[in-house]
């Protein structure tokens, strides 16, 4: 089965749907794993109430993120204005996560730390496949 048959890329848009379920439960367990009670208490109110609030809006992001591949794959695929403009969208926001992913965080996070490492590599394969498939499904419907 060939990637860019709509069946085939409608099952690779509902495993990104997949990866945002995932990363909907991986940033339900980072304020623990990192301490932000403890880290967070260091910053003003103001800040320490920004954080919190985008922290929940970028979950909430990544859900109907989820929702809306898993869903709406079909949709996604056919060849519209607003499918266009959508799979636009999802495919800018992931190359630039994925660029932040190599050139913001530090290597003194993860280098020389096994976990980091891990996280930082498999970050790196999630961005780019959901970049290459928002783009391949972008490309097919234009």
């Amino acid at each position: 089965m060939i990637i860019t048959e709509p069946a085939a890329l409608a099952l690779h848009l509902r495993i990104v749907g997949a990866i945002m379920a995932i990363l909907v439960i991986v940033n339900l367990a980072v304020p623990a794993r990192y301490h932000w009670r403890e880290e967070l208490s260091r910053v003003s109110l103001l800040n320490r109430q920004i954080f919190l609030a985008h922290t929940v809006f970028l979950i909430l992001l990544l859900a109907l993120f989820a929702a809306l591949f898993a869903l709406y794959a079909e949709a996604l695929l056919e060849r519209t204005p607003l499918s266009r403009a959508v799979l636009g969208g999802l495919t800018i926001f992931w190359a630039l996560r994925m660029v932040m992913q190599w050139f913001f965080y530090s290597p003194a996070i993860w280098r020389g730390h096994r976990f980091h490492t891990v996280m930082h590599t498999l970050f790196s394969v999630a961005w780019v496949y959901v970049t290459a498939i928002c783009g391949l499904a972008l490309w097919t419907v234009s």
